[in-house]
Parts: structure tokens; C-alpha cells; sequence
């Protein structure tokens, strides 16, 4: 990697981590997906063309549990709705025509929206969207192709894969602590959850700290 700065090797080393992660976690919801009814073909149908690993385990949870489709639809475009902040955050960077953008939009995730407006050069931000984005979609489409294949053989607990989300999380979280407004953000989004547990049932709480995000759609002095 001697031809990329030492940003862009920070930033493909975080890729490929969170990459490795995602990896591990859509081997869980091949398997999730294919216990619950789902065909080989429809689990990775659904990874290619929605990739977004919350809303295909809210689908897959919902329609496990005997829910009915619309349930599963309605849930998982919920859980999608925090894409749309993400959008806002990055729209400024990703100029272009129509046909760019709804191409760079079906990457817009957690993941490769915390690696991009965690750079300051506009350069490097662009940089760090597409490699992470590249891995993580052929990662995550790989990992489900996998678990579908082994179906119901593993045990995605005993294995431990179901907490490599979690660790996903946790490693792009680092970085927007280091700005003023990653942690403003952290701070709101912390706030937002702990006010709403009494109140909503779970799981409400988690997604509606996303809403925090908003701080990050302007830039701050520190750069955005």
C-alpha cells in the first residue's frame, strides 16, 4: 500500500476491519434468513438489491415470528428511514448527475456514512466512502451467500456471530469522538434513548437516537 498516504492506509485498514466484521455478521442472517423460510436465492436477492443489514434482520425477524409481510416491510423501511439523514450529512460531498447519485445512494449505510464524514479533505472523504463501501458490499453479499448455503447448520450464538455488528459499531465510533460534534452527537444520541426506555417498547429508543445524526448535516470549526 506504499502508493496511498497515510490517511488512505488508515482509512483501508479500518475498511477492511469493518468489512471482516460485516462479513462475519451477514453469515448470521443467511442463516437467520434461510431457518425462517427464505430460499438461497431470495437471501441474497435481498442483500444485493437492500443492503442494509437492520432492516433484512427486522424482515427476516418479523416473518420468522409468523408475522405478515406488510409487518416486515413497515419495520425494515423504518429502520431504513435513518438512511435518508445519513443522506443529507453527504449529499454536500456527492455532487453529480441523477444516475451518480442514485448509484452512490444505495451505499449510503452506517458504515460508509461514519467513514466519510469522519475526513476532513473532501478528497479523502470521497476516498473513504467507495473503500468501504466496495468491501462491505462484497463482504456482506459473500458472508450471506455463505450462511445461506450452511442454512441451519450453525448456530449463528454459539458462534458468536451474532455480537460482530455490535463490534462493527464500536470501531467506527472512535473516530467522530476525537470532534466537537461526534460528540455532541453521542451525547444527544445517549440523551434521546435513555428519555424514551420507560416510555416506547424496545428497540424504538436505539433507533430513534439515529435522529442525533442531524448535528453532523453542517460543518463545525473543527471541519466537517
Amino acid at each position: 500500500m506504499s502508493r496511498y498516504t497515510p490517511e488512505q492506509r488508515s482509512v483501508l485498514s479500518a475498511g477492511l476491519t469493518l468489512s471482516t466484521a460485516v462479513g462475519i455478521f451477514a453469515i448470521a442472517y443467511g442463516v437467520l434468513a434461510v431457518s425462517a423460510g427464505a430460499s438461497v436465492l431470495q437471501t441474497c436477492a435481498l442483500s444485493i438489491f437492500t443492503f442494509t443489514g437492520a432492516s433484512q434482520l427486522s424482515a427476516v425477524g418479523v416473518i420468522a415470528t409468523g408475522g405478515s409481510a406488510s409487518a416486515a416491510v413497515g419495520g425494515a423501511l423504518m429502520l431504513a428511514a435513518r438512511n435518508a439523514i445519513y443522506g443529507l450529512a453527504l449529499a454536500p460531498s456527492f455532487a453529480g448527475s441523477l444516475g451518480k447519485r442514485l448509484v452512490t445512494a444505495q451505499f449510503v449505510i452506517d458504515e460508509t456514512t461514519a467513514m466519510a464524514t469522519a475526513q476532513n479533505d473532501m478528497k479523502l472523504r470521497h476516498f473513504a466512502f467507495w473503500w468501504t463501501a466496495i468491501p462491505l458490499f462484497s463482504m456482506w453479499n459473500l458472508g450471506t451467500l455463505l450462511g445461506a448455503l450452511l442454512g441451519s447448520a450453525i448456530d449463528p450464538q454459539a458462534f458468536g456471530l451474532d455480537v460482530a455488528f455490535s463490534a462493527a459499531f464500536v470501531a467506527m465510533l472512535a473516530p467522530h469522538l476525537r470532534r466537537k460534534r461526534g460528540r455532541q452527537a453521542a451525547v444527544l444520541g445517549a440523551a434521546i434513548c435513555l428519555a424514551l426506555i420507560p416510555f416506547v417498547p424496545v428497540g424504538l429508543p436505539i433507533l430513534a437516537s439515529g435522529l442525533a445524526i442531524i448535528i453532523g448535516v453542517r460543518p463545525d470549526e473543527e471541519g466537517i
